[in-house]
């Protein structure tokens, strides 16, 4: 499945126990020798929720969340669906071309994004070269969200890279350019473990909860991303709501013995 081209490979492991590796998640996700994609969704029980969801970028790391993914499975499961995640438990509704995802509270702590020391999370006073005073939202995973003047204009797949694994950033960032346009959000991802990303849900969330708080816009906003647009809602003290289309490719069937 993907959302807005973040592609997904989605194995249902809740009636029959698997065990993943990040080597073997890394070798489904190369698109050259695997079967390929940007995260390997797995599905389990879940004491808390209806399902778990556990999350492997194509690196072989796993993550807290990931917002299109989320879609994917509301959508895949159908009706509403809380969905369990190592960053929290999400509820999704699924629509005709899609669905709805509760994704929670955005956290603004320094301590809570994380960030190495104490710093205004809502304009960090810190930059790398002409990408300067950022935000940072957590949003079940960690986003740091710069506003430009053209997104298309900022060398991300250079930049992306630097910043994510810099020091301030303990567990690594998620790397947001955006710029507004009418109201619209226009945003690029470097996602964390990924690289350069079509879409990108918690992206999204993260980015125009920054842009509501700096009023450079109002709920509901339309983020635009190069796999397509994203509805997101937030109000302060509120849980956010992202709403956007989904996409079944295909199902089917792989010797596990070839993932190592």
């Amino acid at each position: 499945m993907h959302g807005l081209g973040n592609d997904f490979v989605i194995i249902d492991a809740r009636a029959d126990a698997l065990d993943v590796s990040s080597a073997q998640a890394s070798a489904i996700a190369d698109r050259h020798s695997g079967i390929g994609c940007d995260q390997l969704i797995v599905l389990r029980p879940s004491r808390q929720a209806d399902i778990r969801m556990q999350i492997f970028n194509a690196d072989g790391s796993e993550v807290e969340a990931c917002g299109n993914a989320a879609r994917c499975v509301a959508k895949l499961l159908g009706d509403e669906t809380r969905i369990e995640t190592a960053g929290g438990v999400i509820t999704g509704n699924a629509t005709v071309d899609g669905a709805i995802v509760d994704m929670g509270n955005p956290r603004f702590e320094w301590q809570a994004i994380p960030l190495a020391y104490a710093m205004d999370t809502l304009d960090m006073p810190v930059g790398w070269e002409e990408l300067q005073n950022p935000a940072a939202v957590n949003v079940g995973n960690p986003h740091v969200i710069f506003f430009v003047d053209d997104s298309a204009a900022v060398e991300l797949d250079r930049l992306g890279p630097m910043i994510e694994v810099d020091p301030l950033f303990p567990e690594k960032a998620n790397v947001n350019i955006a710029h507004i346009d009418d109201g619209v959000i226009h945003l690029r991802v470097w996602e964390r473990g990924v690289g350069l990303t079509r879409a990108c849900g918690t992206g999204a969330c993260a980015t125009a909860v920054a842009a509501i708080r700096r009023g450079l816009v109002t709920s509901p906003v339309q983020v635009n991303l190069p796999g397509g647009m994203l509805t997101i809602r937030w109000k302060d003290g509120e849980n956010i709501e992202m709403q956007g289309p989904t996409t079944y490719v295909f199902a089917g069937e792989a010797d596990w013995a070839q993932f190592g």
